[in-house]
C-alpha cells in the first residue's frame, strides 16, 4: 500500500488541506486527484453512494494522481455510525482514512480500531486482493498486514454535546490517529444550525483540538469561509476540510455569470 501522505504532512508539523467530494461522477475526483489536494473526501454517511461507486471514485483518483508530479492524495473514507463491516471493504477500495461518524465514547473509537486495522492492533478481515495491496502483488500477507496498519489512519468525529466529555478518553484509544470536530451536527444539536463562530461550538472545537494535542493526536475539523477557517488553524488543526465539489463549482459558475454579464455591460 501506498504511504500515507497526509501521515507524512503530520509528522513534519505541517497542516493536510481536504476537499469534500459530493458528486458521485468519477470525472470529478479524477479531476481534483491532479490538483494538488492533500486528501479528498469521500463520503457514505450522506448521499446515495455505494461501496462500489467509492470503489469508482478510488480508481480514477489513482488515474488523476498518476498523471501529476504532486504527491497522491489520501482518501478519506466516511461510513454511517456503526457500520463497522463497512470499514474494512472502503480501506480495500483504496482509503487510507477512515473518518467514523457521532462517535460517542472511547468503546467506540475502540471498536472502530477494532474493524478498521489489522492485528495485533485490532481484528480487520484479511483478504489482501484489493487495490489497496494492488490486488494481490505488492506484499506477501504479513507484510501487507503490516504496510496497511502503517498507511491507514483513523479520525473519530465528536458531534455532539454528550460526546464532549470524552474526548480525552477517545483521543487516548491506541489506534486512534485523529480527532475530528463536525461543527456542522454540533450547531444543530445546540438548535443555533449553521452557527460555526458561536461562542458555545468554538469552544466545544477548543476543547477537542486540547484533547487531541494532549494525547498527541492530530487535531481535524472543517473551515467554512475565511474567518471560520483561520479560527481552527488558530487552534492547532493539521486536517482541514476547505470546501465541497458542489459548493465550489457553484461558485465558480456564479463567478463566471457576473464577470460576463459584467462585460456585456460594459460593451
Amino acid at each position: 500500500m501506498n504511504p500515507s501522505h497526509c501521515k507524512k504532512i503530520w509528522a513534519d508539523g505541517g497542516v493536510a488541506h481536504m476537499t469534500l467530494l459530493h458528486l458521485n461522477d468519477p470525472r470529478v475526483a479524477e479531476i481534483a486527484a491532479g490538483i494538488g489536494w492533500d486528501c479528498i473526501w469521500l463520503d457514505m454517511e450522506h448521499g446515495p453512494r455505494t461501496t462500489r461507486e467509492l470503489e469508482l471514485m478510488n480508481m480514477a483518483i489513482r488515474a488523476g494522481a498518476s498523471r501529476s508530479d504532486l504527491p497522491k492524495p489520501d482518501v478519506m473514507a466516511r461510513p454511517a455510525k456503526g457500520e463497522f463491516m463497512r470499514m474494512g471493504r472502503l480501506l480495500e477500495a483504496g482509503a487510507h482514512g477512515i473518518l467514523y461518524p457521532r462517535c460517542e465514547s472511547a468503546d467506540e473509537a475502540r471498536e472502530v480500531v477494532r474493524w478498521a486495522k489489522f492485528a495485533p492492533i485490532g481484528e480487520r478481515g484479511f483478504d489482501g486482493a484489493n487495490a489497496d495491496n494492488a490486488f494481490g502483488t505488492s506484499y506477501v500477507a504479513g507484510d501487507y498486514t503490516t504496510q496497511a496498519n502503517e498507511a491507514t489512519w483513523i479520525a473519530v468525529q465528536i458531534e455532539s454535546p454528550s460526546a464532549l466529555p470524552h474526548a480525552q478518553a477517545m483521543a487516548e484509544v491506541d489506534g486512534v490517529d485523529a480527532l475530528f470536530f463536525g461543527p456542522g451536527d454540533y450547531s444543530c444539536l445546540l438548535e443555533r444550525p449553521g452557527q460555526l463562530m458561536h461562542a458555545e461550538v468554538r469552544t466545544a472545537a477548543k476543547q477537542v483540538a486540547d484533547a487531541a494535542h494532549n494525547a498527541g493526536k492530530v487535531f481535524a475539523t472543517i473551515g467554512i469561509g475565511d474567518d471560520h477557517r483561520k479560527a481552527m488553524l488558530d487552534l492547532g488543526c493539521q486536517l482541514i476540510c476547505c470546501g465541497a465539489d458542489q459548493g465550489l463549482l457553484r461558485q465558480a459558475m456564479v463567478t463566471t455569470l457576473n464577470s460576463q454579464r459584467g462585460d456585456c455591460n460594459q460593451a
